[in-house]
């Protein structure tokens, strides 16, 4: 528990009596690795904070190699289909552990208590979307103007550890290239 502590602290200072409050919401979870943990078409009830291991978030299909993966979590971060979890509408993609992963998880409801009921809430719940949302215009821009070998250089730059948990086939997927290409790209490099 003292990794989400830790990260919410460079947030903002939370009091004593309202980290007790949201620390008795939290539920700590063990995912196997390769479960998937939100299937498509599920409500997302759940936003997590990853103490360890790896997220695949994904779009199924029915032939697995051609499944989309399009975003990737890791330890000290956030993982849900926030889409999903702040509409409480379906999700349209799944999570899955890439390898075991713990994570300490919140519902829907209690998060909204927390809201309620504390002075740093919303300020955490804010900041928290804010950070989401960089990610995901990060990732967009990154497919919208560089080639798919920057892509590459830039994803192990950033997170050199990848290549050791994530197979292949899904950094392909994610970078935007077949398996083949990816091939060519690592052995041109």
């Amino acid at each position: 528990m003292q990794q989400i502590k830790t990260y919410l602290d460079q947030i903002a200072t939370i009091s004593d009596l309202d980290w007790d409050f949201f620390y008795s919401k939290l539920q700590r979870r063990v995912i196997k690795k390769k479960a998937v943990f939100l299937k498509i078409n599920e409500i997302e009830n759940h936003i997590s904070f990853i103490e360890s291991g790896v997220v695949r978030l994904f779009i199924p299909k029915e032939d697995p190699e051609k499944e989309i993966t399009f975003g990737f979590s890791f330890k000290n971060q956030f993982i849900s289909a926030y889409d999903s979890f702040l509409t409480q509408k379906p999700s349209a993609y799944q999570l899955q552990a890439l390898t075991e992963t713990t994570i300490l998880s919140i519902t829907y409801a209690d998060l909204q208590e927390v809201y309620q009921k504390t002075q740093i809430g919303n300020l955490i719940g804010r900041l928290t979307a804010e950070r989401l949302f960089l990610i995901k215009s990060k990732r967009e821009q990154n497919l919208l103007n560089l080639s798919a070998e920057e892509r590459y250089l830039k994803l192990f730059k950033e997170r050199p550890e990848l290549l050791q948990v994530i197979p292949l086939k899904y950094i392909s997927s994610y970078i935007g290239v077949t398996a083949q290409a990816l091939s060519r790209i690592r052995k041109r490099i």
